[in-house]
Order: C-alpha cells, then structure tokens, then sequence
C-alpha cells in the first residue's frame, strides 16, 4: 500500500467516567454516574455515565433522579471540570508527540492528520501511546475526510479501531437512518421524514434543489453532501479556540412567575458577561435555553447590533432572546451563552 493522506478521530472511551474511576481506582467496573453536586435527589442531569450504568439505561442528559431509578446502585460523583481539562490537556500533549498534526474539536477528541502507508498500524500506535501514558482508554476513526473519521470512531467504540472510506461508505452507510450523519439530529431528521427521507440512502438520491427550498440555499444541499460522505480532509494544528461561552441553573424549586425567570435571565448573563470578558473576544449572539417542566428545553437566540463583551449588551441580548418564549409553564433550568464571532487572526 503507498503512502497517503488519512484522518484521524481520536474519542476518549467515557472521558469523564474514566478520570473519576482512575482517582477512585476501587470504582472499576461499577456503575458510576456524574453530573450535578453529585446528590441524585438534587435536580441536574448526567454530563456522563459508565458503560456499566450504560448498560442500565442510564445516558448523559438525563435527570440525575431518573439516573438513580434505572440505576440504583450506581455511585454518583460531582462534577470536577477544572480536573477534566488538566487530564485532557495532557492527552493532548502525549498525542502531540506523535508524528501527526492534532486538531483538538474538545476535551476528550481530536483530529489527526497524517501521511502514512498504514493507518490501522498509526491508529493502534496511538492507542498504546495514550493508555500507556494517560492510563485512559481511546477508540480511533480512520477515514480519507474528518466526516467519514468522526462516524468510523462511533464503529470502533469501546476501545477499538475502525476504517471508513469511499470504498465502504454505501455499505455500512446507506441504510442507516438519516441521524447517523454527523451533523444531522432528531429534529432534522423529523422534518426530512415528512420528505419521505429516512435513510442516508434516501438523503443521497434526494434533490439538492427541493433540499435547499426546505432547509435553505445553503443547508440543503450540505445535507446532501452528508449523505454522500463528503468532507474536509484539511487538519489544522491551530489551537482549539472557544466557540461561546455559558452558564445554566436548574433550580430545585421551579419558577413560575415571570418576574422571577427575567431576573435569573440576568443573572445568568452578567456571570457570562464576565466570561465574555476574561476570553478577552466580543460576542456577536447571545441564546437562552429554557427547560419547561416537566422536561422540555428549548434555545432561541439573537444576534447582537454589534459584537460587544459589554454586560449591558448581553443582558439586553439575553432579554431579548427570552422574549422569544411564551413563559407559560414552570421553568425548571435556565442558561445564557454567548457566542463568539471568528477569532482574530494570528490567534494562539
């Protein structure tokens, strides 16, 4: 085989779970869920759960109480986000200083890019490299573009290597539904059923041109090129950069009055103001996300007159973003996030 360019997805098998377990080596192979303080009888949700509370029904996003339900003898942790980026930052590094270039998309991925004549014998180098030297377990994507890379790694995982290409791609793609792209979620792929497209196959064979009447000139047809694979295949070592910055409060009792919520609202958004800030970047939109009781979340959003870190202009923006609701119902969990334009250039 010569040599040429392939892409890389590095996934850290359940990142979070995995530094809590190697702090508390006595928890291997127990169910072990984190999110919140911790207090399963306190309102927060799951940031990430153990294969072995996994395979209770227990996923990341769900409410702690309905966690301990599915899972009672799980053991539940805090979340410590400071001790996750020290632990990712080192992965990092160690990935670093291995004969490729490393784009970092979050804490527990990467990109790679590299030219090699093997990369199966690079993906299990990297793998070896980063449990020996990490102690963490990581599963590797192989693809000739970073979206045929990033959905290989969901092939691979727990703990394993997986190649996707142009050469497999109908077979192990096109009859998969439509939210197995990369890209395309549960509400999408609702809206392109009412087309009559449920499978990636069907998303292929559909019409750029009706795609781009219902989604948009530019959606539509990048849709399409989902379905057929297609992708970047540049991968960049320019430090990962914070697309937007937030904050969120589940409240234990919920709000019912209008007032109440506003006031939250800004609260929320002078603590991100003050993140905003300390990123040293102006921001160009603010959201707000609402989760209705008893569990329905919702984000709207605006964009800014002008790009500002200013508190009062992200105050106004989250004010205006919540206008866009019909607070009708109890509100259980409010967040604020500002997001970021392009960063400048020359950035890190």
């Amino acid at each position: 085989m010569s040599e040429q360019d392939w892409v890389l997805h590095v996934d850290l098998d359940q990142f979070i779970a995995a530094v809590e377990i190697a702090r508390r080596p006595e928890l291997r192979g127990r169910p072990v869920v984190v999110g919140g303080n911790g207090d399963p009888t306190r309102r927060a949700v799951v940031a990430t759960a153990s294969y072995e509370a996994r395979e209770f029904g227990v996923h990341s996003g769900m409410p702690l109480r309905v966690a301990a339900r599915r899972c009672p003898d799980a053991v539940f942790l805090p979340s410590d986000g400071p001790a996750y980026e020290a632990v990712s930052e080192h992965v990092m590094a160690v990935l670093r200083g291995l004969p490729v270039v490393v784009e970092v998309i979050g804490w527990d991925e990467a990109f790679l890019g590299a030219r090699t004549d093997d990369p199966e014998a690079l993906a299990a180098l990297v793998r070896s490299t980063v449990q020996e030297q990490t102690g963490l377990s990581c599963s590797v994507g192989i693809g000739d573009n970073k979206l045929r890379a990033k959905l290989a790694t969901g092939f691979a995982k727990p703990a394993g290597i997986y190649r996707l290409t142009r050469d497999n791609w109908v077979e192990v793609m096109a009859g998969r539904p439509v939210d197995a792209l990369w890209g395309i979620g549960s509400r999408t792929s609702a809206k392109l059923a009412d087309l009559g497209i449920r499978t990636v196959a069907d998303l292929a064979r559909s019409d750029p041109a009706e795609l781009a009447k219902r989604f948009g000139p530019a959606t539509g047809p990048y849709f399409h090129r989902l379905a057929l694979g297609a992708g970047d295949t540049e991968v960049s070592a320019t430090p990962w950069v914070a697309r937007s910055r937030g904050r969120e409060t589940t409240f234990q009792q919920d709000l019912a009055s209008p007032d109440e919520i506003r006031e939250q609202v800004l609260v929320l958004a002078r603590r991100v103001a003050e993140d905003v800030r300390a990123e040293g970047r102006a921001a160009v939109r603010v959201a707000v996300k609402v989760r209705f009781v008893p569990f329905f979340t919702y984000t709207r959003s605006v964009t800014l007159p002008e790009p500002s870190g200013e508190v009062d202009a992200i105050e106004r923006g989250a004010l205006a973003a919540l206008a866009k609701f019909e607070l009708t119902r109890a509100v259980r969990l409010l967040g604020v996030r500002a997001e970021f334009g392009e960063p400048p250039a020359g950035s890190g």
